[in-house]
């Protein structure tokens, strides 16, 4: 594996790559990076030149000034930039974004589906799409002001409660190897600048549904078997239903690309291997 600093316009992104092959782009949650793929991309490099990163304002990747909302078209841009300086001419590339990243995803396959051979995109939080996101909004509104008159445990902890605990602990890193460790120690660090900067941009972002409507033959809606019935579930298979696409479920949860990344890494490596076929 090797890293290396994208200077982008606000930011200096930090990202690793490993493996060979065509292009593999995982965009991680809000508030997550470069390591919560690591289990994820070791297996996948085995077919794949897979890229994780840091988004902007996380972890390894400073930004130039003062925290600002995030802005998912930034945030599509950082991705698109990536994947400009990384996949060689001519080639397409694969992403996959699991939650605040699969919003992202979508809007990178919106924008710019001329390099994207793929995109598949895991429990994407896009509430604003639902029949009922006037009250997803206030329970978004509910968890901000949670952080913000009793910090981040008590809004934590609503917003695992309010999607229906789909989401497992993160492990004490006292339990964990080295590297792992840290990465637990990035993500505590980033959940104050989630809570502040992303949560209510990435949850309210509506995804181009005409544009995606154009290339809805590259794209994959996933969601966990582990969230049926609950919120995290609901946007993706929503948007699938209007796309006139299967849902595919992924094993575990919300955040089952993380949890079972063996199971998670076999149904994904089908799935691209499936796209790969494609003329």
């Amino acid at each position: 594996m090797r890293s290396d600093y994208l200077k982008v316009p606000g930011a200096t992104l930090y990202y690793e790559v490993r493996g060979s092959g065509p292009v593999l782009l995982l965009l991680p949650g809000s508030g997550g990076d470069a390591g919560v793929f690591d289990p994820l991309a070791a297996i996948l490099a085995e077919h794949f030149t897979v890229v994780t990163a840091d988004p902007r304002g996380y972890s390894r990747s400073a930004l130039d000034g003062d925290p600002v909302d995030q802005q998912v078209e930034v945030l599509r841009d950082d991705a698109y930039r990536l994947l400009e300086t990384l996949t060689p001419a001519g080639e397409d590339a694969y992403v996959f974004g699991g939650s605040g990243g699969a919003v992202v995803a979508l809007d990178l396959l919106a924008r710019h589906p001329e390099r994207l051979r793929l995109v598949v995109a895991h429990e994407p939080p896009s509430f604003a799409v639902l029949p009922d996101a006037a009250a997803h909004k206030a329970f978004v509104d509910e968890v901000y002001a949670l952080f913000r008159t009793e910090g981040v445990a008590a809004a934590g902890a609503r917003f695992v409660d309010g999607i229906g605990g789909t989401m497992r602990p993160m492990p004490d890193p006292a339990e964990l190897p080295p590297r792992a460790a840290e990465m637990v120690r990035r993500l505590f660090a980033n959940a104050a600048p989630m809570m502040a900067h992303e949560l209510r941009p990435i949850t309210s972002y509506v995804p181009d549904l005409t544009a995606l409507a154009r290339v809805a033959d590259r794209l994959v809606l996933g969601a966990g078997r582990e969230s049926r019935g609950h919120l995290p579930y609901r946007p993706a298979a929503a948007m699938a239903e209007q796309l006139g696409i299967a849902l595919t479920e992924f094993p575990g949860g919300h955040s089952g690309f993380t949890d079972q990344p063996a199971e998670c890494a076999a149904l994904l490596l089908d799935l691209l291997a499936a796209a790969r076929t494609l003329t």
